[in-house]
């Protein structure tokens, strides 16, 4: 309400700038110990995001703005939500994971995202292809990541050009990326995805997508439902795998270890430690 925040329970109102609580509608005095908590936050992007530091260090870094979105060049169409039973830094490593996009996202998305059926030989005839390389940026931006996406789609071994897409995902802290695609016919958008934690071992995930404005609603609308059956298919593996500091790693998945390397730069001293997950079943 106005710059401050309103309790929806009994209309408490504390400014933004202090915390400090300037109106309780039924009390004659407002006691000068009422007050909350203030947090470093910015809006941008459509989106009110909170910086949050374990020892209370001020922001490093800022979030970019999307020029198009905040032009209105590209337009709202749509999101999705998942809870998710991981540690957060499973799902951002999934980018340099390269192994598992062929094997968990090659079938055809007309399998859907129950793994029990996507390997049906119904949809046999359709494949997606993909080829992804992972790299962290250099300074001042090395709380960034990059990550490039081309994708195709094969019908009977045969290429399809039309179903070509350029995907360009941009890491920013520990939890927010930006997916830009770009298609040749189908113009350019983007999904804002963030990683917000409501516990230890429960993440909250929100996927929004932005489009040209000038396209038809249903082409994101498609694009926002065919990433929704690929990343349902990994919260099927999230939801039922242990995070292991030390997992057993073949050379072909160096990619893995330099991005923990490379997430480590989000934890300190004093950021709280998940204690080990003990294997097989004493627990």
């Amino acid at each position: 309400m106005g710059n401050c925040i309103e309790c929806p329970f009994h209309g408490w109102q504390f400014q933004g700038e202090d915390g400090k609580c300037i109106s309780i509608p039924y009390a004659e005095k407002v006691p000068d110990f009422a007050r909350v908590r203030t947090w470093p936050s910015c809006e941008v992007n459509g989106m009110l995001l909170v910086w949050y530091h374990c020892e209370g260090i001020s922001p490093t870094w800022a979030v970019p703005e999307q020029r198009e979105i905040t032009t209105k060049e590209w337009v709202f169409r749509g999101q999705t939500e998942h809870l998710v039973d991981a540690h957060i830094q499973e799902i951002p490593e999934n980018a340099a994971d390269m192994a598992h996009l062929a094997f968990l996202h090659g079938p055809a998305i007309l399998g859907g995202s129950d793994l029990r059926y996507t390997r049906s030989k119904l949809w046999d005839f359709m494949k997606h292809i993909w080829k992804a390389e992972w790299r962290p940026e250099p300074e001042p931006n090395e709380h960034c990541s990059q990550l490039l996406v081309q994708h195709t789609v094969t019908i009977f071994g045969k290429h399809i050009s039309l179903t070509d897409l350029m995907v360009s995902a941009r890491q920013v802290g520990p939890g927010l990326v930006f997916l830009m695609f770009e298609h040749a016919f189908l113009g350019r958008g983007i999904i804002l995805q963030t990683v917000t934690p409501l516990e230890p071992l429960l993440q909250n995930v929100v996927h929004k997508i932005y489009y040209q404005k000038n396209m038809p609603a249903i082409i994101p609308k498609f694009i926002l439902r065919a990433e929704c059956i690929q990343f349902e298919r990994d919260i099927t593996i999230w939801n039922n795998k242990q995070y292991l500091p030390k997992p057993l790693l073949v050379r072909e998945d160096s990619s893995i270890q330099k991005h923990r390397r490379w997430y480590a730069q989000f934890y300190s001293e004093k950021s709280t430690r998940l204690l080990a997950q003990k294997e097989g079943l004493d627990w």
